[in-house]
């Protein structure tokens, strides 16, 4: 079982960044792929990013490519996404997830661990 822990968010003017991480609890964090999800208000949540076990393979969502970037530090139990040219549409709850199996394109109902979110909020 692993404990997931998001911080980093905040308020940001467009344009602007913002880097996310997610402690894990798990000593073995490197048996879990890790996915970032956004849910924006009255909208179904969303993949944005995940990251294979040693990150060897990544996918990210057609909205965020070239502009975030997701790793990982397994020594660190942590993985990260930088998000860099922000825009209002990525006003959002980004939650971290983890999943013992990796998919090319990353369904929620993959994930059975979930941190508890944190808030994104992008000004035009």
């Amino acid at each position: 079982q692993v404990q997931l822990v998001e911080s980093g968010g905040g308020l940001v003017q467009a344009g602007g960044s913002l880097r996310l991480s997610c402690a894990a609890s798990a000593r073995t964090f490197s048996t879990y792929v890790v996915g970032w999800f956004r849910q924006a208000p009255g909208k179904e949540r969303e993949s944005v990013a995940s990251i294979s076990f040693r990150g060897g393979s990544i996918y990210y969502a057609d909205s965020v490519k070239g502009r975030f970037t997701i790793s990982r530090d397994n020594a660190k139990n942590t993985a990260y996404l930088q998000m860099n040219s922000l825009k209002p549409e990525d006003t959002a709850v980004y939650y971290c997830a983890a999943s013992s199996t990796w998919t090319k394109v990353p369904s929620s109902h993959a994930y059975g661990y979930w941190g508890q979110g944190t808030q994104v909020t992008v000004s035009s």
